[in-house]
């Protein structure tokens, strides 16, 4: 049978070259990037080399031009501190460092970090000493589910290190783009408070 469209093309005929394609298709994928169910990487001819400074290390890699920097972190890298949250860059739980300015990873494209530095939660402390900011965040329990907190703590980082931690007022303004949904803000801002002064001082 056709299937009753005229075509000459049953059923049958159409799911087995559809199964066809994507059998094809994923024959470009890695063992290990089926076992986490990637998608088929794009032919060589479309892959881009780029040489990121991660947390104070070049880490030369081929991508998709596509890939944004949370996925080149998390899926590449394997630096899974920055969280994937509303993936539209409203919430701040992917927020890094590039270049010493907080961006939401989720936006950026990893092409655009080519030569640059990135620093995420992971190179944030001095090996086994916290940054002052980790440190705070612990002291004034500025957390409750913890999911949010790496991009709250990088965010808060740079709100110290560009002035805008002066007062209640301004920390809250500055930190607004990072949402709690557990509602932790005012350990947050006492957090951030208590490291500028050390901060400061070091």
């Amino acid at each position: 049978m056709d299937g009753g469209n005229g075509s000459g093309v049953t059923r049958r005929a159409a799911i087995g070259g559809t199964a066809s394609l994507t059998a094809a298709s994923l024959l470009s994928v890695p063992e290990e990037g089926l076992a986490r169910g990637a998608l088929p990487t794009l032919p060589p001819a479309g892959a881009l080399a780029i040489r990121p400074i991660v947390n104070g290390r070049p880490m030369p890699v081929t991508i998709d031009p596509r890939t944004s920097l949370l996925d080149l972190l998390r899926e590449r890298l394997a630096l899974t501190g920055a969280k994937k949250g509303c993936d539209h860059g409203q919430c701040g739980a992917c927020t890094v460092h590039v270049d010493g300015r907080r961006v939401v990873s989720c936006l950026t494209l990893a092409a655009k970090v080519d030569g640059r530095e990135v620093t995420t939660i992971e190179g944030l402390s001095d090996g086994e000493r916290l940054h002052p900011m980790q440190q705070a965040f612990i002291d004034h329990d500025a957390l409750q589910c913890g999911y949010c907190t790496p991009g709250q703590i990088m965010a808060a980082v740079v709100c110290v290190s560009e002035g805008n931690a002066t007062s209640k007022a301004d920390i809250r303004e500055y930190m607004s783009g990072n949402i709690c949904r557990c509602g932790a803000y005012v350990g947050i801002v006492a957090a951030i408070e208590a490291a500028a002064t050390k901060m400061e001082k070091g």
